[in-house]
C-alpha cells in the first residue's frame, strides 16, 4: 500500500499539484508552481532522517498519493503527518489504509511516541477523516497563517503511542 516514491510517480504527482481548486481549498504550498523538474528533485530527496515521504500505490502499483512524516525528531520521537489523494483515488479508503500503515511503521519501525499535523481549521471533511483515524483534536492556533489575503485558523491534532 505505502512504498517509497519513485520517478515514474512525477507525472501523476503534477496531476494534485496543479489541480487549482483543490490546492485552494487544503494546501499553503505553492504546488500550482512545480515543474517535472522540480517533483523529482523532491522525489530523489523524499527519504531522510527528518523525512519521509511515500508514494500510497493501488493494486497496480499505481500511484494515488503521497503520505509524509516530517520533521522527525528522534529526540522527542515525534513528527508531522501529511496526506494528499488523488481525486481518482477519494472515497476508496486507501488513504486510511495508508494512514494506519504510516502510524504502524511511525510507532513500531521509527519507534516514534506523538504524530501530530495542523489543518485549515474550515476544512471540516480533513478533521472528519483525522478523527476516524485516531487523531484527537489539541487546539486551534487562531489566525495563525495569511492565505490569500485573509488570516485562517490551524487546528492542531495528534496521535501517541501508548505502548512505548
Amino acid at each position: 500500500m505505502i512504498r517509497r516514491l519513485e520517478r515514474r510517480d512525477a507525472a501523476l504527482m503534477l496531476e494534485w499539484m496543479h489541480d487549482k481548486e483543490d490546492i485552494r481549498k487544503a494546501f499553503r504550498s505553492p504546488f500550482e508552481h512545480a515543474t517535472m523538474e522540480s517533483v523529482i528533485g523532491f522525489i530523489d530527496n523524499s527519504f531522510s532522517d527528518e523525512n519521509r515521504h511515500f508514494a500510497i500505490a493501488g493494486e497496480s502499483d499505481e500511484y494515488l498519493g503521497t503520505i509524509s512524516l516530517k520533521g522527525i525528531s528522534q529526540g522527542d520521537r515525534s513528527a508531522e503527518y501529511a496526506i494528499v489523494v488523488r481525486k481518482t483515488a477519494r472515497g476508496t479508503g486507501v488513504a486510511k489504509a495508508a494512514t494506519k500503515e504510516l502510524l504502524d511503521y511511525a510507532f513500531h519501525t521509527l519507534g516514534l511516541h506523538r504524530v501530530y499535523l495542523n489543518v485549515l481549521e474550515k476544512n471540516q471533511h480533513a478533521q472528519h477523516f483525522y478523527r476516524k483515524c485516531g487523531f484527537v483534536y489539541e487546539g486551534t492556533s487562531r489566525d495563525a497563517i495569511l492565505l490569500d489575503g485573509r488570516y485562517e485558523s490551524l487546528a492542531w491534532y495528534g496521535i501517541i503511542n501508548d505502548k512505548n
